[in-house]
């Protein structure tokens, strides 16, 4: 009795191995389904496939390189990182790091630039000292906020 469900939970372990890999497995005829999920005629061979390594005592490791091997990379849902595949894990990050400093410079152009025109135009025009001081007040900005801490959360208990 012992036996049969110690036998029971070996091969129940060994199932749930088996599906696992194969979720992680695209099937090469469907193309947008795990190998688990087709019922292709190449998924069920890949699936026995999968069986048999495990039964043989291969580790998930050697059964992806097996599978990598004879099928390509595209097998896998989880390429990995190399460089065939660095311009696509990349790509998403360039274009979010170039948006971003797009828009940086772009704020910084916009907050300096029309500060600057202003005070050129008033460089050439005869104001009185107090015109003057009213004026700079006005077009000079004002120092950022500082950024530590302690003033963040000040702001925030201030909202």
């Amino acid at each position: 009795m012992e036996k049969k469900d110690e036998d029971l939970k070996k091969a129940q372990m060994l199932d749930a191995r088996a599906r696992n890999i194969s979720h992680n497995v695209r099937c090469t005829e469907c193309g947008s389904q795990s190998i688990e999920d087709s019922q292709a005629d190449v998924a069920i061979l890949l699936r026995q496939l999968i069986r048999d390594e495990i039964g043989a005592g291969k580790t998930d490791k050697e059964i992806y390189s097996k599978l990598e091997d004879e099928f390509g990379e595209t097998v896998l849902y989880a390429p990995k990182f190399d460089m065939q595949t660095a311009a696509l894990w990349l790509t998403p990050v360039l274009i979010a790091g170039g948006t971003a400093a797009g828009l940086v410079y772009s704020k910084h152009r916009q907050r300096t630039n029309v500060h600057i025109m202003a005070l050129d135009l008033i460089r050439g025009v005869s104001l009185t000292p107090k015109e003057r001081v009213t004026i700079l007040d006005v077009l000079i900005p004002p120092p950022p906020p500082p950024q530590g801490v302690a003033s963040r959360l000040r702001r925030w208990l201030n909202r």
